[in-house]
Formats: C-alpha cells, structure tokens, sequence
C-alpha cells in the first residue's frame, strides 16, 4: 500500500476507513525491514507495536473521536527513555539498561495516539555531527550512502527522509537536530531552550540540550511541537507558561515581516554554492511580502563554536560522571578498588570522541583554568545573547544556511576532529543564545540537499513557523525523495 506523506493525508485516510491504524504501521516496519540493512537508521525496531496499532483501531471502531496523532508512525533517538525499552545514547556504557520510566515529550505523543515504531542511531551521548561515532553501528545518507547523514540525530533524519517514519524525535545541543535535517533535506526543528520539557533525555549538556521535531513538513513540525511544549513539574528548567499558539496562524502568511541577512554566517568557510542558495531563499521571502536586512549583524558569532567547545564539553564531563559501573549500564571489575572499577569501566564504555571531550572538559573546570576558560566562554555567552536580543528589536527572524558544506563523506572526518567541529560552525549560536531555529529543505548542491535556517526570538515559535511554512509553499525542494524513499 501507499502510505501516507503527511499528519493530514493520515487523519483523512483514517476518518474515510482507507486503511487502519495497523495497516499502516505494519507498512512503516516493512519499509524498515527492506531499507534499513543499507542505512542504518534503527538501532531496533518495536513489533509490539502493532498490538498498540490494533488497540488504536479498536478505539476508534467504539466511536471515540480522532486523536491528534492517531496512527502516526514515530521514531525516537536513543538518548530518550522509552519505558521498559533499552536507551543505549549510542554507547556501549549502556549497553544493557533497560529504562524505567518514559520520556515526558515521548509521552505526549503517544497520549496524542502516536506509536513509537523504533529508536534510531546517534553519535555517542549525542557527540558527533555524522553519526559516525556511535558505537553500535553507522548510519548513511540516504542520498547517498557514501555520505553521512549528519549528526548526532543522524538516524532520526535518515528514518524521515527514507520514509521510515512519518515523525522522529531528536536532541539538538549544538545543531544535532538542523545539521542531519538539512543534510536529508527534512525539516528540524530546535524549541527555544525551555519550550519542551527534558525530563527522560540522557543528558549531554543540561543549559543546551533540547528536544525537538524532524518531519517531512512544516505543518507537520508545527503540530508535533505544539504537543510536546509545554511545562513540566518534572523539569524546573521548563517554562511553566502554556506555548503560544503556532497553529491557528501558520497560513497567515509574512506581508512586512522583517528578516535579517547576518553576514557573519555567510564568510569564511560556507561553500560559495550554499551562499548562492541561502540568496535564493531569500529572493523567496521577498515575493512573498516580506523585506530584507542585509546589514543586521551578530558580531561575537565567530567566537560562538570555540566558546561552545568549551561549555559543552564542561557540562558533559559533569553529567556524564554518572557512569562509573556501580549504579546503572556496565560494569567492568579488574582490579582491586573503587578506582580500578571506575577506570576500567570508562575505559571500555566510552568511545575516543566521548573521552576527548571529558578530559577538554574536566580541564576547563580545574582549579587555576575554569576562570581563564569555563567563566570566560559563559561571559562570550552572554555577549551573544545580547547581540541577539538586540537584533530581533530589528528584525523578525534571521536567515542563514544551516551546514557550512552539504553532506560529506564517510570518514573524511574522523581522523580530524576539529574539522568535523566545524560542521557545527552555523548552527551553535542558536543554542548558546536559548533561542529557536529550524531547519527547511532549500534546494540542492551537486545533487545533494541544502538547509535553510530560520531563528526567530526566544519563546517566538510562531513567527518562525509561519515563515518556514510560507517558503515550504512557494517552493518545492521538501517534495523531492531520495531514492530509497519508496515514493
């Protein structure tokens, strides 16, 4: 059977009795089973879940009404908790914990009728920009298998842009969700920090992290945000005010929004063809009502990715002392104390790209280097924050592209670090600022997709949703499917 492209080609399906909740769930597992030997994208699949499919359908033949999500295929990332299920965060440290409780953004999808078909591959703890460093497997770019999908939400973009999942869920630290997004040619979408709660997210960098949507559209985007923001008397870190309405407005269009052109995301480094693109883009939104500021600037964001190369690493070298092999994941013993346990423990559980990072971090914090390197990136921090507050007295949104280079690939990194650090180059800001930025498919490059980034003001979903969603119409680069898509 054909399956659905979309949340409302599904519910319409669903409301004509065109096929069931199990009928196309069963359709999302076998396009999985025939595609994911070359991609990679799962890290496991969920066969239960065509009994939840099957008690789906029997609610809605008692005459209960259509659920938001009723019957929506979803993947998750593997650094958020599924109860009773394994959540691995992509390391072998993990490799047998089983979770107790369930995430609270995956909880409201599935209360929203969703069901969860899988959880996908991930650099390590969520360190990565290819999906390359994880230690259960690789993931491949759908559009090319030779290239890397991104990371770290790498399996999550592959699992949407093949058309293994309608909806996936992934982290975004420093552009994990934008940076595959726009490498699969999906959209990905980064909540201001605090928009969605974090309680049941493996924990990489607690003042960054954020979970947020990858979808086929931006309508579908826009509604799975609105079900999973929200606060949570579970996470303190979470805005206890309701999100704004991001729905009711989408169609409204963008007559007089005001976007800002930053230069300091289009020198050196970004691809000369990426420029070309992201111009086009903007050429775009001028046709469609809205003027352009090609002289807002954002002048500390050059210092944004060695500032995050130093926060990041800092708070993941705290958060991920949890692993010592006594309380929880494994557990290996080959000496005789405490501290022969915890070593030999680390030492076999993390990978190279997690320990680089811990010791960067747990340097940084030390005695005698935290005030020359841990203060002072914060005090960068707060610099870039302000230059952001400024900017949007301005403007409504800011345009850029979201990679520096279309995919790359496989390996052509590794070896390199701080080359691979680079991909992140346009996307960091967005997070160190708290704001909320999206990634939309924005053309292609040698036969390879570009994403446009939009960021929009904290707590402004609204406006950035009802931009993408304008682009998304007057264009069609999110119709085209890679070939392993089966479309």
């Amino acid at each position: 059977m054909t399956l659905p492209a979309s949340i409302a080609e599904l519910q319409q399906g669903l409301r004509r009795k065109d096929f069931s909740c199990r009928e196309i769930v069963a359709g999302f597992l076998d396009r999985i089973e025939a595609s994911d030997k070359q991609l990679g994208a799962f890290l496991r699949t969920r066969r239960d879940v065509l009994d939840e499919a099957q008690s789906n359908d029997e609610r809605l033949a008692r005459g209960q009404a259509l659920r938001p999500l009723e019957g929506v295929a979803v993947a998750i990332k593997d650094n958020l908790l599924l109860r009773g299920a394994p959540a691995t965060a992509g390391s072998q440290i993990l490799a047998n914990y089983q979770a107790v409780y369930t995430a609270t953004a995956v909880q409201r999808l599935i209360d929203a009728g969703a069901l969860i078909v899988g959880q996908t591959n991930l650099d390590e703890f969520a360190m990565g920009a290819s999906t390359e460093n994880s230690a259960l497997g690789t993931t491949r770019n759908p559009w090319n298998q030779a290239l890397v999908p991104g990371g770290s939400s790498g399996g999550s973009a592959v699992a949407v842009a093949a058309g293994q999942a309608m909806v996936a869920l992934g982290s975004d630290t420093g552009g994990s969700i934008r940076q595959p997004a726009a490498f699969c040619n999906v959209v990905g979408l980064k909540p201001t920090y605090g928009r969605v709660s974090r309680y049941g997210l493996i924990a990489l960098a607690s003042s960054l992290d954020q979970i947020g949507p990858l979808t086929r559209t931006v309508a579908d985007a826009a509604q799975v945000y609105q079900l999973i923001a929200g606060p949570d008397a579970c996470d303190l870190t979470a805005n206890p005010a309701a999100p704004a309405d991001v729905i009711t407005d989408l169609r409204a269009g963008i007559q007089g929004l005001r976007i800002g052109l930053p230069p300091e995301f289009f020198g050196q480094g970004v691809d000369p063809q990426i420029v070309t693109a992201i111009q086009e883009v903007a050429k775009v939104f001028t046709r469609l009502g809205a003027t352009i500021d090609e002289e807002i600037t954002i002048p500390h964001a050059p210092q944004a990715l060695p500032t995050y190369y130093i926060i990041q690493p800092a708070e993941a070298s705290s958060n991920l002392a949890r692993y010592d092999g006594v309380r929880y994941g494994l557990s290996v013993r080959t000496g005789p104390d405490l501290a022969a346990l915890y070593h030999s423990t680390r030492a076999q559980g993390f990978g190279p790209e997690v320990k680089r990072r811990m010791m960067i971090g747990t340097f940084s914090l030390s005695a005698g280097y935290a005030d020359a390197y841990y203060h002072q990136a914060n005090r960068v921090r707060d610099v870039l924050r302000e230059e952001f507050h400024r900017a949007f007295d301005r403007v409504d949104l800011l345009l850029t592209p979201t990679t520096p280079t279309p995919a790359f690939p496989q390996g052509a990194k590794t070896a390199d670090p701080l080359t691979m650090y680079l991909a992140d180059l346009l996307t960091v800001p967005a997070n160190l600022a708290g704001i909320p930025a999206v990634s939309l498919p924005a053309g292609f490059v040698n036969g390879l997709p570009v994403g446009a980034q939009l960021m929009a003001n904290a707590w402004d979903e609204a406006t950035l949703f009802r931009a993408a969603y304008a682009f998304e119409q007057a264009t069609d680069w999110h119709r085209r499917q890679p070939p392993l898509s089966g479309d």
